[in-house]
């Protein structure tokens, strides 16, 4: 298991500028829907986004404190 300010403390370890949303989708801490902002995604592709956010993500992962992500990445406005 893992809460929602450790999940984003990850995703920004890699994307400082991130914003990031978070909805843990069964209330096991461990399945979420996680949306993310990032002007790092700009020129990239939405795999290249995804791979990103999954590499930020790879320990919880791989160490069971996450089980399951849906993800959305959108690129934010340079300006």
């Amino acid at each position: 298991m893992i809460d929602d300010s450790a999940l984003t403390d990850l995703i920004r370890a890699k994307l400082p500028d991130a914003d990031v949303a978070i909805v843990d989708r069964t209330g096991t801490m461990d399945h979420f829907n996680v949306t993310v902002r990032s002007r790092e995604f700009q020129g990239k592709t939405l795999i290249e986004q995804h791979q990103l956010v999954y590499g930020a993500l790879k320990a919880a992962l791989k160490d069971g404190r996450v089980h399951a992500v849906e993800l959305k990445t959108f690129v934010t406005d340079t300006e």
